[in-house]
């Protein structure tokens, strides 16, 4: 079975084929830095991350992802002036945040990663193309802003398949310069009070780039005027990318050949955000949950569906990924002995089932079932005795949690964050690996009493061990999110 892809610009599974043989170019928008990034923020990343790595390691592709930083935003000037500091410091710091956030959830880096700040000549060109072909205007009222006409673009809702009468008015700028309230802006002049740093020159005045010019501009730039992918949460289809798309394809751009959105993570029904006072921090949820396991909870819904969280909602996630880490631990000490490794090589044989679960719109329940399905096979082989068999389904599983992001060999968990986030100080790390090393020393030495105690002590002190192919690992032990546990 062929690659197929739930396109939501024309509402149907589509066989994907890419543009250039070999090769994909996908674009997905960031995030808004005005903020620390909670989980319903970073799904996106982490459901683009299993597509990119699909697309990759299941089909062979070279694949350029463009994932960018929106550094300027009314937003991140109203949480600057709230906060009493410079617009580009708030916007850096969030920046930072939202990165160290991805390498906990060990999304991979994208291939670029451009801000919108280090972009606006390409969106002023792209704007004046607008302009000349008939499809932008400055506003009459001399503010600097410059408007999309959406009543010149005869395509204009078709992404989001509705008509120009029914859409809200473009709530971006002020109406009375516009030709139609549901103009939206494509760029905005500079107003009295906004700081001159958050302005650039252009041919109609200083001002700052529109939302949705940014990313047509950036789009453009690293993959050109027609590319594979457009992916972002589902709240961005309107209107931003309802109007990325009209004033791309309005200055003669092809533009995105295939549409994916990601659905939101909820509680109580209600999208994750700060306003409704239920946003959880990544940083601040790792202190307590291990990375793997909240990856492994944004990463085992579909990408379509939504994810609701609540009390308890990260311990069946906790709960599979302690079976795919027993059964390779057991592996590695009953059938390797614990000198060998287990490193996905990309020419494994993968069972039928995963590859066409993520042959159908990369569908990961399908997928961690057949995971699940291969350990338990697994055990049996352990229990039996069969050597062969139990390597071979280690070697499965590796290879499928691999492509998942959620393999608990992935060295990347030791580097970022398998100590629970920043729960853990340099200080107690030390004390440990101190310990850890004298566990070591006693196997060695055959003085397995010492070493069980050690590791007794560890566990008293609410210490997890994990013994890895690279040496022991340790994190905070297990944390029940149930409330009042």
């Amino acid at each position: 079975m062929s690659l197929h892809l739930f396109d939501t610009a024309t509402r149907e599974l589509r066989a994907f084929t890419p543009l250039t043989p070999g090769r994909v170019g996908i674009y997905i928008c960031g995030l808004t830095t005005q903020g620390a990034p909670h989980i319903g923020h970073v799904r996106f990343a982490v459901a683009f991350d299993v597509l990119r790595r699909w697309l990759e390691r299941g089909h062979g592709y070279q694949v350029d992802l463009v994932r960018n930083v929106t550094d300027i935003d009314d937003k991140i000037l109203a949480k600057a002036k709230e906060a009493g500091e410079e617009w580009y410091a708030l916007s850096y710091r969030n920046e930072t945040d939202t990165s160290h956030a991805l390498r906990l959830l060990n999304v991979l880096p994208p291939t670029y990663e451009p801000r919108a700040t280090g972009h606006v000549t390409e969106m002023v060109e792209l704007m004046e193309t607008i302009i000349d072909k008939g499809h932008g205007y400055p506003a009459a009222d001399g503010s600097g802003d410059v408007y999309f006409d959406v009543r010149s673009w005869p395509e204009y809702g078709s992404l989001t398949r509705q008509k120009v009468d029914d859409m809200e008015d473009a709530a971006d700028a002020d109406p009375r310069g516009k030709r139609d309230p549901r103009d939206f802006a494509l760029w905005k002049g500079h107003k009295p009070g906004e700081p001159e740093t958050a302005s650039w020159p252009t041919p109609f005045g200083r001002g700052r780039p529109g939302w949705h010019l940014e990313c047509s501009a950036m789009a453009r730039k690293y993959l050109g005027d027609t590319f594979d992918i457009h992916g972002g949460g589902v709240d961005l289809r309107f209107p931003h990318h309802e109007n990325e798309q009209a004033q791309s394809q309005a200055a003669g751009l092809g533009f995105a050949r295939y549409w994916l959105h990601n659905a939101w993570v909820t509680v109580k029904g209600a999208k994750m955000g700060k306003s409704l006072g239920n946003a959880l921090a990544v940083t601040e949820l790792t202190r307590t949950v291990r990375p793997i396991v909240l990856r492994y909870y944004l990463t085992a819904a579909h990408y379509r569906s939504m994810i609701e969280y609540h009390d308890g909602a990260l311990d069946e996630a906790q709960a599979a990924v302690e079976r795919i880490e027993g059964f390779l631990g057991r592996a590695l000490d009953d059938v390797l002995d614990g000198g060998a490794t287990l490193s996905p090589t990309g020419e494994e044989q993968l069972p039928e089932g995963f590859v066409a679960a993520l042959d159908d719109d990369i569908g990961v329940p399908g997928a961690l079932a057949v995971v699940h399905d291969t350990i338990r096979a697994g055990n049996s082989a352990l229990d039996k005795g069969d050597v062969g068999a139990a390597q071979e389904a280690a070697y499965l599983v590796v290879a499928m949690t691999d492509i998942l992001g959620v393999n608990p060999l992935d060295p990347a968990w030791g580097e970022r964050g398998a100590t629970a986030g920043d729960g853990a100080t340099a200080a107690l790390d030390a004390l440990i690996q101190g310990r850890l090393a004298a566990r070591q020393q006693a196997r060695q030495n055959k003085d397995f009493a010492t070493a069980d105690a050690i590791r007794d002590e560890l566990t008293a002190a609410g210490i997890a061990i994990e013994d890895t192919p690279s040496g022991p690992r340790w994190s905070l032990a297990r944390v029940s999110t149930q409330k009042g546990d």
